[in-house]
């Protein structure tokens, strides 16, 4: 009996998840079969998933509208820039709170946490007004300097830190090692999984940003994807075939990133579930 509803306990558990992964996967499915309609298809009584018709066209209509290499190069620029100097500074930061002795540290790292609950939207005028007396408005510093510094990726790296052993720093240390030493050829190997959780963090972050490049970027040459994808939307209608076919070709860098580093991924939001 035990062992009867043990594996109705599990066909359960296995069928919410089906039931989970096919409400996640389906948006997906339909914006990419979408993509592939003409417009009689995409505006049928009785939804289709499967083109009867496939075709290209949204994708060329899409690549005649909008110059997309250059929006592509933008997005590259903001979306590299802003998880490379992230993962800098905020695992200099985290390495400096986590193994590093000075006066007021613990007190200084609670104050950060609190800036936690303070939501973005309420820095985001004073931070425009910072950019603009700097004359950083419509460049790529403007919208990669104000993304290099979180808090949670603080958070999360230094609880990653702590675990190293500190003997492992002081022998390092002992041999001569300086703190920046030890932080590049010790500390940050160590710390993989966490960075490369981080890494997809802030790349996804920052590639699908809308709001903040909408406000900061003022020249149609300097939009992100998302933001050049938005003028799509016409004043008295959407061409949702194209409107598709663009959300298919930002979504899939994001897509490929992921599937590259998911294996880290895992091991870096599993670390510390269990110990001993």
């Amino acid at each position: 009996m035990v062992k009867r509803t043990g594996k109705y306990e599990l066909v359960s558990l296995y069928a919410l998840l089906a039931v989970c992964l096919a409400a996640t996967l389906l948006p997906f499915v339909w914006m990419l079969s979408t993509s592939f309609k003409d417009t009689s298809e995409i505006f049928t009584k009785s939804p289709v998933f499967i083109p009867k018709t496939p075709t290209l066209q949204n994708y060329r209509e899409l690549f005649v509208r909008v110059d997309f290499l250059m929006h592509f190069l933008n997005s590259v620029i903001v979306a590299a820039g802003v998880t490379f100097l992230s993962l800098l500074v905020n695992a200099l930061a985290a390495f400096a709170f986590a193994k590093l002795n000075f006066a007021g540290r613990e007190k200084l790292f609670a104050l950060l946490l609190l800036t936690m609950m303070v939501p973005g939207q309420v820095t985001m005028m004073p931070v425009f007004i910072i950019l603009k007396s700097l004359g950083l408005l419509n460049s790529y510093l403007g919208l990669i300097i104000p993304g290099c510094a979180s808090i949670f990726a603080i958070f999360m790296l230094r609880q990653f830190m702590r675990d190293i052993p500190d003997e492992l720093i002081d022998a390092a240390r002992i041999d001569g090692c300086s703190d920046l030493r030890v932080f590049f050829n010790i500390v940050l190997p160590l710390c993989k999984p966490a960075l490369v959780t981080l890494l997809i963090f802030n790349f996804m972050g920052a590639w699908n940003e809308f709001l903040w490049p909408l406000i900061v970027m003022i020249k149609e040459e300097k939009y992100t994807l998302p933001v050049a994808l938005a003028n799509l939307n016409g004043q008295f209608g959407t061409d949702w075939g194209i409107l598709m076919a663009g959300s298919v070709v930002v979504v899939a860098p994001v897509i490929i990133v992921f599937l590259i580093a998911q294996k880290h991924y895992i091991e870096g939001i599993t670390a510390g579930a269990v110990k001993g």
